[in-house]
């Protein structure tokens, strides 16, 4: 089935059979188009290999389907994938190399790590457009953000624990850049007036690289904590759901959003908490999604069809690269394929009333970014049906009975 997959989406794009010659003529044609390539870093192996390798697939598949399509006027859209291993080193090897090709743009890494790593090499150029949503870039600057801040996540995720009763809280981190922002970010919406009354009575760390956090997280059982966050990515996310299971705590557990994919909750099946929450935006056509802008649903039809002529089902590292491609081709057909990495900084930097697959953005409102907390959710784990459903509305708070 995914061998013919190129072939659904060309089908579409064109709008239905055509005869042999004209199909001749258009293979002819895009075999002489001018290639357009643009440098992609994600972690393709190593501890945050199944968003890095999510990732990569949604820029694959987009890629076949602006193509199909003609976005570019002939010219041929081509990722050029590089590996950091899920390593700050290797991205600064990477992101040395990339920087003397004098690239416009280069998207990635999917890590704060990694993005932290290549962003001075960057400094005078070219674009970064970061995947990771715990970078949180200076206004004017050429790095972008992708996806809804952690620290906007942090406050929906606080507000929805406080509207279902919740005052006692619990909080693991992992050493890594990754895991600082989070603390940081929660810490932070803790302390707004609205949460007075919620505290956290638990606050630990761990190393990425420890094999157990069962001493974390029995601090945490020994609190009292009536809900848990565990903010760290990958295979550290792993760990800690073994510790928790093996310690018997049986409290809500929230994560971050890029651990929301379907590989990990394959992996995991066995010690999955029986309430899984994770934070995100309405990437998908979700219970709860109909209200959505009609332009949004239409992104996020696009990119499900996409998907689903590929034999595969999008997750949130798809929801982290699709709205990214489109705005950085938004960009080029704008100026051009000889755009520069300013005229692509300016494309994206007054971009106002886009619609994609995370919301509508507003890059004026929300430098670097185009989304806010307004586009955070909460969502539940359900393993009988394997999908993320919402139980809040944007912003945190409770929809329906979603206790």
């Amino acid at each position: 089935m995914k061998k013919n997959w190129k072939k659904k989406l060309h089908v579409a794009a064109v709008g239905g059979a055509l005869a042999l010659q004209g199909l001749l003529v258009i293979t002819e044609t895009a075999t002489a188009a001018e290639t357009y390539v643009i440098p992609v870093v994600l972690p393709l192996s190593g501890n945050a290999a199944f968003l890095g390798q999510g990732e990569r697939d949604a820029l694959k598949i987009q890629a076949d389907l602006i193509n199909a399509r003609g976005d570019l006027k002939g010219t041929e859209l081509q990722y050029k994938f590089y590996d950091d291993q899920s390593s700050p080193q290797v991205a600064v090897q990477l992101a040395n190399q990339i920087v003397a090709d004098h690239p416009a743009i280069v998207i990635g890494s999917g890590l704060v790590a990694m993005c932290n790593a290549m962003t001075p090499i960057f400094a005078n150029g070219p674009v970064q457009y970061c995947l990771s949503p715990g970078v949180h870039p200076p206004e004017g600057s050429l790095v972008f953000s992708a996806f809804v801040s952690t620290h906007d996540a942090a406050i929906a995720l606080i507000r929805y624990y406080r509207g279902r009763g919740f005052t006692k809280l619990g909080m693991i981190t992992s050493t890594d850049a990754s895991g600082q922002d989070g603390a940081r970010g929660f810490n932070e919406a803790i302390a707004m007036p609205e949460n007075k009354g919620l505290e956290f009575v638990a606050s630990v760390k761990f190393a990425p690289a420890d094999v157990s956090v069962a001493a974390q997280v029995e601090e945490v059982r020994t609190s009292g904590a009536e809900a848990l966050i565990v903010w760290t990515s990958g295979a550290p996310f792993g760990t800690v759901l073994k510790s928790i299971a093996q310690t018997g705590l049986g409290i809500p557990v929230a994560t971050t959003d890029a651990n929301m994919t379907f590989a990990q909750m394959q992996q995991y099946a066995a010690f999955m908490p029986k309430e899984a929450l994770f934070m995100s935006t309405q990437w998908s056509s979700q219970p709860g999604s109909k209200d959505l802008d009609p332009a949004v649903l239409a992104a996020q039809k696009d990119m499900n069809d996409s998907y689903k002529a590929a034999g595969m089902k999008p997750d949130v590292a798809s929801a982290h690269a699709w709205d990214t491609g489109l705005l950085v081709i938004k960009a080029l057909q704008e100026f051009g394929i000889s755009a520069t990495g300013e005229q692509i900084r300016t494309s994206i930097s007054k971009t106002v009333g886009w619609r994609g697959v995370n919301g509508i953005y507003d890059f004026v409102a929300m430098p670097q970014r185009g989304l806010n907390v307004s586009q955070a959710v909460v969502t539940r784990w359900k393993s009988d049906s394997k999908t993320w459903d919402l139980v809040s509305k944007p912003g945190g708070d409770l929809i329906g009975s979603a206790r």
